[in-house]
């Protein structure tokens, strides 16, 4: 098993044009680790993700997944990374079940190997009995557990969240907010999981907060609240940004 963090980010920024996004960026996420990335909109974190994904070119710095350096080696780097963004990205003519074949194909997954991940995954989502269904029926709750078994079918070191729970209704929330946060404790992978919600953030996850593209703070619950001088992470998310949070 590497012992190389899940994702390493090593001065990293980014501008459009004379614009600086994202000011010298850097921060780990380690095997097991539920690092929760904080930030007002305009803060950088649709960039940073982008960056990550490839979806955007690099620009300076350095990106390692896995061990393996983004702009070296891609495709390597890539094929450890899960996403699931906020927009859904499933086919909606298509069923459950095609859409995460077709998912297993282009990660190379043997028939049988993804007929099993796809099964346990599904399982786990409680949707397994509805995988001939077509994604077009399904609610927002019910697509976004196909989206994470998705993401979880080739078994990627890390697994990058961008708001996964908007639009969603509080059962729904509150369901892949405990799922996520057992699967990083049970099942060792890490996550970057992009929110403005407070009530998303658990005691034991590890924080980075971004504003106007600076890391202002980052680390363990009460080191962030002991930088930010404050008694909740509300209080120092305001203190160190000037927004408040959405419950």
């Amino acid at each position: 098993m590497s012992h190389k963090p899940a994702l390493d980010i090593s001065q990293l920024s980014y501008s459009f044009g004379s614009k600086t996004v994202l000011d010298r960026i850097g921060f780990r996420v380690e095997r097991g680790e539920c690092r929760m990335l904080l930030g007002p909109n305009g803060a950088g974190k649709t960039t940073l993700f982008s960056l990550v994904t490839r979806l955007y070119d690099s620009g300076q710095g350095r990106i390692e997944i896995a061990g393996f350096d983004l702009a070296r080696d891609g495709s390597k780097a890539l094929s450890r990374l899960g996403v699931v963004f906020q927009q859904t990205t499933l086919d909606l003519d298509l069923s459950i079940l095609q859409n995460l074949r077709y998912h297993a194909s282009l990660h190379g997954m043997s028939r049988k190997d993804a007929t099993r991940r796809i099964e346990d995954e599904l399982e786990r989502q409680e949707m397994f009995d509805r995988r001939n269904e077509k994604v077009r029926y399904l609610n927002g709750g019910h697509r976004r557990r196909v989206e994470i078994a998705r993401a979880l079918l080739h078994e990627p070191s890390i697994l990058l969240l961008d708001e996964p729970t908007v639009g969603l209704d509080i059962p729904s929330r509150e369901g892949i907010v405990r799922y996520m946060h057992n699967l990083c404790s049970e099942k060792g992978i890490a996550i970057l999981w992009a929110t403005h919600l407070i009530d998303e953030v658990a005691q034991d996850d590890r924080i980075t907060i971004l504003h106007e593209g600076r890391l202002v703070a980052q680390g363990d619950m009460a080191g962030v609240l002991q930088a930010a001088d404050a008694a909740d992470i509300e209080s120092a998310f305001r203190n160190l940004t000037g927004h408040g949070m959405a419950h």
